[in-house]
């Protein structure tokens, strides 16, 4: 298992072909989630998000209305002032509403720590959406090849997933 960051970024980058093409593998064939779950699940358990929270650091955090209503609530003002102080449109989405960042990252993050946790958006909560999220694995796979360049449990994910399924590795063909 690999939770350096400066290696699963250059290896992530590395593989960011290979990750495309298995994704696409994923879309073809039908596999079994239980065994995905169970890797996601043992990775969850060994890698503690908050002694990396990377992706607070580097990551775009779409929000929803729901979202926006829920920190608001927990911040105590209206969501208009919220959207106006910590929010703005994506730089690749346009129409998409993200959380503001600093050079630290998210506008809510404090070291390794999220400010608003109990609040937290949805995409916050079911990140790295190996085990939680919408559809099944293979229909959120889109965002992995991404993901595995700044998330130690994405990256040794879909490396382990790989073997599951018994994916020909890039350089290996």
């Amino acid at each position: 298992m690999i939770t350096d960051l400066v290696q699963i970024r250059r290896l992530g980058e590395k593989k960011v072909q290979e990750n495309e093409l298995f994704r696409r593998h994923m879309k073809r064939h039908d596999f079994p989630e239980r065994r995905f779950r169970k890797v996601a699940e043992e990775l969850e358990e060994k890698i503690d998000c908050r002694a990396c929270a990377n992706c607070c650091k580097v990551a775009e955090t779409n929000i929803t209305e729901r979202d926006i209503e829920r920190l608001a609530w927990s911040m105590r003002i209206s969501p208009k002032q919220f959207v106006e102080k910590f929010t703005t449109n994506s730089v690749q989405e346009e129409d998409e509403i993200i959380l503001r960042r600093t050079d630290a990252g998210c506008v809510f993050l404090d070291g390794n720590d999220c400010t608003v946790y109990e609040a937290r958006p949805d995409t916050c909560r079911d990140f790295p959406h190996l085990i939680r999220g919408a559809g099944s694995i293979q229909s959120r796979m889109w965002q992995m090849a991404d993901r595995a360049t700044y998330c130690p449990i994405v990256y040794n994910a879909l490396e382990e997933y790989k073997d599951i399924v018994g994916f020909k590795r890039v350089g290996t063909w």
